[in-house]
């Protein structure tokens, strides 16, 4: 929701209550750190489902998400918001209640939504409006009344900022120059939550929890820049971590003004930049020629931001394009996702000719989506799909022999894993670009593989057809929606997870680089970062190529660029035609390494979790800050493989997290174990 547009939780005494139905055996503690995307990792496209009922969802997810390769899927508000008989688009941004039954299904359609995206590998990020509530009084789309906007089911009077926080006379916002008035006046006479209340914020997190618990993986913040920074912290410092175990992901709309800045958010999440967005818009109504320059162009960094074409703000305010700009708006969506920078989204929403309009209804509830009639389903389109298969293979690899054609005509590789040529001309447009591919012949992903590309001593003559782009990659190609069977590229990849034990300290991140052009090929400015939602334990999916031996090691960056190398020796694998997982722990060698899966049986409480520490190093040193989290997949036991050095006898001992993060030992004395030369070790312990 931005400045432009016009005019829950529980109640305190009924929030531990409703916490307490919520909760569910072996539970989730929260995260110590806010997540950001890690911009590495394969599989990280967001779809951005804008309005789609749940069912619709579910569909999408099942039938092309899915097969597709996309991450994730973001949905609007799913709580109780305003009707009224215009049905605007705008008014799930009025919320009555945070009950789960909205226009867009019931409580248990949005249930059964993000289990049939997960059961395809998608993730489910919702649009959380918990900066304010209405401004209009009425009922809501599950029949709650409201008559006094400051009084609603999950709020009373006292929940809101007034006068005594507000300078201006009527309590809205006339000043968005002002932080004191953005932040604490109503934005369009929208009731502002005083969010520096513990108890707001509480409620809130109350709130994402009930979504949570259902699978929900993360958050787009709504008009987080009227929240102040330091209040949405401490929000989503309340967040429990996910069914699967991480941190929830959060991203915060920030949208452009004098204050406050996007990067007074990164303690939070990610944030969305409008900048990039712009710059798409300057760039494919004008010279696509000046993306050359787009990394010093003024957008947010890569690890903070998640970039976009448009979205339902800026398609209708004119800020940004949208699909009314044809081919132009479909080829900035095709650079955005061969461009190695933030997370990217793909935006598909409905047709309109008012701005206000309402998504296709039946008395406001939303219909579902029909791709061939009013909807515009972007995510689907041939080229797009093929180009999420091209994002995910080429990965972490860098932008590399960039060329500039003409004004309207670039192309760029990413270090051989894949090439991307556009003309957003009004004229087809024949070039030979340096490719920096393999030889061979590949496939266009932009045709669904229909016509194919010759690689000769790294070059290649292209023909580009106006308003269109031509992009292989450098592994087997296998298209999945609305293409043919012409088959792929010439040389294939696979998944290799680098999992790595370090204990850290704050502002320091862990990398992997290693021998081959996928690792960076032993530059550390090149390497990998890992991602530390699984802390003290470094996590990342790289592709590599198949039937492959390579050599590898981790490092520590500072803050400053410091880099601290492991002292053992350099790691080996060898990949074959399945995926890697590559377990180590930061100073043990593989030479000297064995495994113990630890296994305790334990009960627990909502939001606390089981770990292990112990005398070695890679049992974090008796520090409970370094302990290694446990799963609960098979709860009551929690479990996990630990990479320890052979032949080795330690002590250890589990102990328990709640959710404010304090520590409960297990009783007795000390557990000890001695490992031997071989691997496979365990243990089955009970808590004492």
């Amino acid at each position: 929701m931005t400045r432009h547009r016009p005019p829950g939780v529980f109640r305190r005494t009924a929030s531990a209550a409703a916490a307490g139905a919520l909760a569910l055996a072996g539970a989730i503690a929260l995260p110590a750190a806010a997540a950001h995307a890690d911009t590495t990792a394969k599989g990280d496209v967001i779809a951005n489902l804008w309005e789609w009922n749940w069912d619709s969802i579910a569909s999408e997810c099942t039938n092309i998400l899915g097969p597709a390769g996309y991450g994730a899927v973001q949905v609007a508000p799913p709580s109780e918001s305003l009707e009224q008989s215009s049905y605007y688009w705008w008014d799930v941004y009025q919320p009555y209640s945070y009950t789960l039954n909205s226009r867009f299904g019931t409580a248990s359609q949005f249930a059964s939504m993000i289990t049939a995206c997960h059961n395809a590998g998608v993730k489910v990020y919702t649009d959380a409006v918990i900066n304010h509530t209405a401004a209009q009084t009425g009922t809501g789309y599950d029949g709650t009344t409201i008559t006094n906007k400051y009084d609603t089911p999950d709020w009373d009077p006292g929940d809101y900022h007034t006068s005594a926080d507000c300078p201006t006379s009527d309590l809205t916002i006339q000043d968005y120059s002002n932080l004191t008035q953005v932040q604490n006046c109503e934005l369009l006479g929208l009731p502002d939550l005083k969010t520096s209340s513990d108890n707001v914020r509480s409620g809130l997190a109350a709130f994402l929890n009930k979504q949570i618990a259902l699978g929900v993986d993360g958050f787009r913040v709504d008009s987080a820049k009227h929240i102040p920074a330091a209040d949405l912290a401490a929000i989503v410092a309340k967040l429990n971590t996910t069914t699967s175990g991480a941190a929830p992901y959060v991203f915060d709309e920030v949208y452009p003004g004098s204050t406050p800045q996007p990067s007074d958010y990164y303690g939070s999440g990610d944030v969305l930049d409008f900048t990039y967005a712009s710059k798409m818009k300057s760039a494919f109504e004008g010279n696509v020629s000046d993306l050359s320059s787009l990394e010093s162009s003024g957008i947010l960094p890569a690890a903070n931001s998640v970039s976009f074409v448009t979205n339902h703000d800026t398609e209708r305010n004119g800020l940004h394009m949208s699909y009314k700009d044809g081919d132009a708006y479909k080829l900035a969506n095709l650079f955005e996702l061969a461009y190695k920078w933030s997370t990217p989204t793909i935006y598909s929403s409905w047709q309109w000719t008012q701005s206000d309009q309402a998504p296709p209804n039946s008395s406001g509830f939303v219909t579902d989506t029909d791709c061939s009639g009013s909807w515009n389903c972007l995510d689907r389109d041939t080229a797009v799909v093929g180009m999420v298969a091209w994002h995910n293979a080429a990965g972490s690899a860098a932008v590399s022999d960039w060329s500039t054609k003409s004004s309207s005509v670039i192309g760029f590789g990413r270090s051989g894993a894949g090439f991307f040529a556009v003309n957003n001309g009004s004229s087809s447009a024949t070039y030979t670009f340096a490719t920096g591919m393999a030889d061979g012949t590949y496939s266009n992903v932009i045709d669904g593989g229909a016509s194919t590309v010759t690689v000769s001593g790294g070059n290649a003559s292209i023909t580009i057809p106006a308003k269109d782009a031509v992009a292989f990659y450098n592994s087997s190609y296998t298209c999945t929606v609305g293409c043919d069977d012409s088959g792929g590229g010439s040389t294939s990849t696979v998944t290799a997870t680098f999992n790595e034990y370090a204990s850290t300290t704050s502002g320091t991140n862990v990398y992997v680089v290693g021998s081959i052009d996928a690792l960076g090929s032993w530059d550390t400015s090149k390497a990998i970062q890992l991602s530390s939602s699984g802390y003290p334990i470094w996590s990342g999916a790289v592709s590599v190529p198949i039937n492959t031996s390579f050599t590898y090691k981790f490092v520590k960056k500072d803050s400053s660029g410091n880099v601290t190398w492991e002292s053992n020796a350099n790691r080996s694998a060898t990949t074959t035609t399945s995926a890697i997982n590559l377990n180590n722990s930061w100073n043990v060698a593989d030479a000297s390494a064995t495994d113990v899966t630890f296994n305790e049986y334990a009960t627990t409480d909502w939001g606390t979790n089981v770990y292990v520490v112990g005398s070695i190093a890679s049992l974090g040193s008796w520090n409970t800050s370094d302990a290694i989290p446990l799963s609960s997949e098979s709860y009551p036991t929690w479990s996990r493989l630990v990479i320890a050095p052979k032949s080795t006898a330690f002590t250890y001992k589990y102990i328990k997290k709640d959710s404010s993060g304090n520590v409960t030992w297990e009783s007795g004395t000390n557990r000890s174990y001695t490992t031997g030369t071989s691997s496979g070790y365990s243990t089955s312990d009970t808590w004492n």
